[in-house]
């Protein structure tokens, strides 16, 4: 059953969030995250080849231990964003939006009327499998069910005005890497294009009344990413800490 979103609540508070990307499907990844300290997860249903029912399970696994959940899926598709709600995730992460429209649709895909055009349930497991009021859960799902939108193509850094300017997004989301082939410089997020372009979007995006958020690899970025404004930033992912501490070993061991 959806409840109050403490992630949403501590971005319109201004506050800095931290979690990290669930690509691995066993829910043990999601235990340890949340012992981990870590304030949210964003399960990565784009690139990893998690079925539906992986998807509730670490949905489950997240509430279970206090940790909220959002879904990146794998395109602006009505289904996929429906799904991830359904199943009890507190938002969606739509990759690849460049236009006002596009961001436009994620918002209604992902809200209830008058907000949007989400297809209505209230017997699904986000609304307690019929146990709560169905007037009152699409209420309160609106309320609380975050929407990520990201910037990360030629075309929404073009369009990211008018992108910013639609109702209901909560984070503007940058994507460095797909950044880096849209100025052609890919491969390269420290290219001085990418950081310049980087710079330029947080801005806008905070000008916007909006959160910005972006992904990191370390501590140290993270840091640096929320002294230049980005409040929800994603720090590395369950198979990197595994590679990350993996590596680090052997090269101790190994000299």
């Amino acid at each position: 059953m959806i409840k109050e979103n403490k992630i949403k609540q501590r971005l319109q508070r201004g506050e800095n969030v931290v979690g990290t990307f669930v690509k691995m499907t066993d829910p043990s990844s999601v235990e340890m995250i949340a012992n981990a300290g870590f304030d949210f997860i964003a399960i990565d249903n784009e690139h990893t080849s998690m079925n539906r029912e992986t998807v509730v399970n670490l949905i489950r696994t997240s509430e279970a231990y206090g940790i909220v959940s959002t879904v990146r899926v794998r395109e602006n598709d009505r289904a996929q964003i429906l799904q991830a709600l359904d199943a009890g995730s507190y938002g969606v992460m739509v990759p690849e939006t460049s236009t006002r429209r596009e961001v436009e649709l994620v918002v209604e895909r992902t809200k209830y009327a008058p907000m949007g055009k989400r297809g209505y349930s209230a017997s699904q497991r986000s609304a307690n499998y019929s146990n709560m009021d169905p007037r009152e859960y699409a209420e309160f799902s609106n309320a609380n069910t975050m929407v990520i939108a990201y910037c990360e193509t030629a075309a929404a850094l073009e369009n990211l005005d008018d992108m910013l300017a639609v109702d209901g997004v909560d984070v503007m989301f940058v994507g460095p890497f797909d950044l880096t082939q849209a100025l052609g410089v890919i491969g390269q997020p420290k290219h001085p294009k990418v950081l310049e372009t980087i710079d330029v979007v947080v801005r806008k995006v905070r000008a916007a009344g909006k959160a910005a958020g972006i992904i990191s690899p370390n501590p140290a970025e993270t840091k640096r990413f929320h002294e230049q404004g980005f409040q929800y930033v994603i720090m590395g992912s369950d198979q990197a800490f595994i590679q990350g501490m993996g590596k680090a070993y052997m090269k101790e061991l190994r000299g």
